[in-house]
């Protein structure tokens, strides 16, 4: 449960980092999805890990929809405590800069 509340808490601060009449739309998007998935079993690791890279990826999305700067684009896995990189090849998200 405290790891699924600081997923949430980093979602919003990178919400706060959209334009602002796009702000409410995600942060409401965001509770929502949370909400829907609270009932999962905290001891089941692979449907936790699953909802978190959702919400990696879906944050990845919509920051870069509105082309929020890189470094906004490279925290939600550090926030989200992802172990793996869940890109499609063959753009990765956390592949070294050139």
């Amino acid at each position: 449960m405290e790891k699924a509340l600081r997923a949430y808490g980093a979602v919003l601060r990178l919400v706060r980092r959209l334009p602002k009449d796009s702000r409410p739309y995600y942060a409401k998007y965001a509770r929502e999805n949370f909400v829907n998935y609270r009932d999962v079993e905290t001891n089941d690791s692979k449907a936790l890990d699953e909802l978190f890279n959702r919400a990696y990826t879906h944050s990845i999305w919509v920051l870069n929809k509105y082309s929020v700067d890189q470094v906004s684009a490279d925290k939600p896995k550090d926030l989200l405590q992802l172990n793996e990189c869940v890109c499609l090849p063959p753009v990765c998200c956390y592949a070294p800069k050139a």
